[in-house]
Parts: structure tokens; C-alpha cells; sequence
């Protein structure tokens, strides 16, 4: 069992009330360990999921898959709200900015998803939720050594790496590990638009981030300018690449002479040659690997490695197949055509 899973654990759920923070630290240290998230909502069973199942709490601290269980631990309005206030410091102002965006990163760098009712402003944009109906507690998981194997393989020199993995395979535990890995020989920013990567409170890493400079809190796009303008980094970390806006900032990072290590949300080699975000960043060329991790189901793994090249390959010969089945389908279309005209 990794003891530093389990006390990642118990430092989460110290947002809760007092009440059910007794009941959950009760939970066994292995179902501790490899607990993924925490799920409360308003007048349901608290359950745990680690990756593969949902587990709901017993009032004894037991666990069970059945949620028809006599006992179980249920959440009430009262520990809804008294759990985002712990989780706010009581200040909602201050986090306002994230409540809009529908989380807030706690210290330790664990995020809470927000689900409640959405406030729009005159433009049409979010501008707050209110009355929360269900808080989702992702625990941040260090897990020194991760990207060993990875870094091993790969030819940094040779340019970028872009991970690539559904929500909950390890991208992000990928990102924390090979930042502090390449700072004991590089200079490397980190920007950390969320809090999840280094877990910075009160200006302290939460996480082990080695020697890293982290922009914490910046947007993508400010802290890749912000990074190369200021601390003259040898390589740049960022975590969830999505905008067109992220992407061109990627690509003008190259003509500073920087090396990105960057996440993107993407499955699998078919999901990426059909998202606009995942095509614009290979063609980028700032990534010479595209790493590709396992689903949640096994977080943390590593299911294939494609260098640039590869996928320049693939994609090429994936848009010469459509071409071809295009004027297939024009031919076959042309000649039912005539075969209509001759029966009229």
C-alpha cells in the first residue's frame, strides 16, 4: 500500500464536517489508497470511486457496491455548504473566479467539482453557480517516479511531449512527475492555470515540484508569454491544452527556443485525428512524442508512444484514404444517377 495515497486521502476529506470526517476516517487504508474521488450529494449515499467501481460509505466507516445497504452515509444540504465554505477558507468571494469555471483547487492541489444552478450575466456568460446540489472531491495524487520509465525512452532533445488520456488516467500526475524530474537539469516553468499540478498555498508547493518556477493561477496563454519574458525557461509545463489561443501561444514558444510538455483530453489515436484542438497541436510540430495514456481504469499507465513523424504519417495517409473513398462515393453516385436516367 502507498502510505502517501492514504494520507492524500485524509488530508482531502478534511474539508468536510466534522461529523462525517469521523465516519470517512474510518474507511480501510488500502480503500484510502486507491480512492480516485469523493462524491457528495444532496440527500444521497456519499460514495468513493477509484477507477474501476463506485463504493458507498457505511455509517461504520465499511464500504459496500450495494446502495440499497441499510446504514449507508448519506450527505445533507448542511454538509454540502459547510464543506464548500472549509473549502473557500468562508471567503466565496475570493475563489469567485473558479466557481464560475465549475471547480476550486483546495490545498494539496485537490480540485472539487461544482454542480448547482447557473448564474448569466447580460453577455451571456457564467458568472456564478448557486445552490450547490453536489460536490466531486478529485484527489491529487503524487506519485514520485511515474514518468521514470517515460523519460527513459524518449528524446527530450529531439522536442515536446504531448500526453494524451481521458479525464482520470494520471495526465496530470504524469506532468507534476516529469517537471520535477527535468528540473535537476533544466530550467522549467510550470503554469498551473488550475492549482492542480504543484499545489501552491500561501506561495508553498503542496507537491514536490523539484526546481520548477511555478506561474500559478495565470491563464495559459499570460503564463507562456509571462514564463519566456521573465524566467528565460528551457522548457514550459501546462496541463489541459484546449483554445486555438493556447495552441498559437504553443507554437510562438518554439521560436524562443522552449520545449513544451503539455495534456490534452483524447483517448486514443482515432479521437485525435478527429478533435480540431489535438490536429492543430501536432502541426505545431512543437511535440516529438505523443504519449498516450490508459484509461482510467488503469491510471498511470502508458498505453503507446507515436513519435511526430508517425502521426504526420498517419495523418497523411488517413486524408489520402478519405479522398479516395470521397470520389468512390462521387463515382458510385454519378453512375445510380445514370441507371435512374435509363429506366425513366
Amino acid at each position: 500500500m502507498n502510505d502517501s495515497l492514504k494520507e492524500r486521502f485524509n488530508e482531502c476529506i478534511n474539508c468536510l464536517p466534522k461529523k462525517l470526517y469521523d465516519m470517512i476516517f474510518k474507511i480501510p487504508d488500502t480503500i484510502k489508497a486507491e480512492t480516485q474521488e469523493l462524491s457528495l450529494r444532496i440527500n444521497k449515499p456519499i460514495c468513493l470511486y477509484d477507477g474501476h467501481n463506485i463504493y458507498f460509505i457505511r455509517q461504520d466507516g465499511t464500504i459496500t457496491q450495494n446502495d440499497n445497504t441499510i446504514n449507508l452515509l448519506y450527505c445533507t444540504r448542511y454538509d454540502i455548504e459547510e464543506t464548500f465554505c472549509n473549502i473557500c477558507h468562508h471567503s466565496l468571494y475570493s475563489k469567485q473566479a473558479e466557481i464560475k469555471n465549475g471547480f476550486v483547487t483546495m490545498n494539496g492541489g485537490h480540485r472539487i467539482g461544482i454542480s448547482g444552478t447557473a448564474v448569466y450575466d447580460s453577455n451571456n456568460q457564467i458568472t456564478n453557480i448557486r445552490d450547490i446540489s453536489s460536490l466531486n472531491i478529485r484527489i491529487a495524487r503524487e506519485i514520485k517516479g511515474i514518468a521514470t520509465a517515460l523519460l527513459r525512452v524518449i528524446d527530450f532533445n529531439s522536442g515536446g511531449v504531448l500526453l494524451c488520456g481521458e479525464p482520470s488516467s494520471g495526465k496530470t500526475t504524469f506532468l507534476r512527475d516529469i517537471a520535477r524530474q527535468l528540473s535537476k537539469d533544466r530550467k522549467v516553468s510550470v503554469i498551473d492555470e488550475r492549482g492542480e499540478i504543484a499545489g501552491i498555498y500561501n506561495g508553498v508547493c503542496q507537491n514536490d515540484m523539484g526546481m520548477c518556477d511555478i506561474l500559478n493561477g495565470y491563464r495559459k496563454t499570460d503564463g507562456i508569454l509571462q514564463a519566456i519574458r521573465s524566467m528565460s525557461p528551457q522548457v514550459i509545463i501546462c496541463d489541459e491544452v484546449g483554445s486555438l489561443q493556447e495552441v498559437e501561444c504553443i507554437a510562438e514558444s518554439l521560436n524562443s527556443g522552449v520545449k513544451v510538455v503539455a495534456s490534452v483530453h483524447c483517448r486514443n489515436k482515432e479521437e485525435f485525428f478527429h478533435k480540431p484542438q489535438t490536429l492543430n497541436l501536432l502541426h505545431t510540430r512543437a511535440f516529438a512524442h505523443i504519449v498516450f495514456l490508459d484509461n482510467r481504469k488503469y491510471a498511470g499507465q502508458i498505453q503507446k508512444i507515436y513519435s511526430l513523424k508517425e502521426l504526420e504519417y498517419d495523418e497523411s495517409h488517413r486524408l489520402s484514404d478519405d479522398n479516395i473513398k470521397h470520389n468512390a462515393d462521387r463515382i458510385l453516385s454519378f453512375h445510380s444517377h445514370k441507371e435512374a436516367d435509363k429506366i425513366v
